[in-house]
């Protein structure tokens, strides 16, 4: 269950932390690898986008939760 201090949590900015800007550069390009792939890959289509945007927001989950 969805609780107050989770819903400030998710709602709330966190800087990066010395150790988190290398993790997060790997994560970005990581994605940018992959979305290139599908764009390079798939014919120019609504479905190519939607994949190309769900690798957009797995990349911003994974830096958004923080490692937690």
């Amino acid at each position: 269950m969805i609780n107050e201090e989770m819903l400030v949590n998710w709602f709330t900015y966190h800087a990066p932390v010395d150790e988190q800007v290398g993790k997060y550069a790997a994560i970005r390009a990581a994605g940018l690898e992959f979305a290139r792939i599908i764009a390079d890959n798939t014919p120019a289509s609504a479905d190519q986008t939607t994949a190309v945007r769900k690798i957009r927001e797995a990349v911003m989950t994974a830096i958004a939760c923080g490692g937690k």
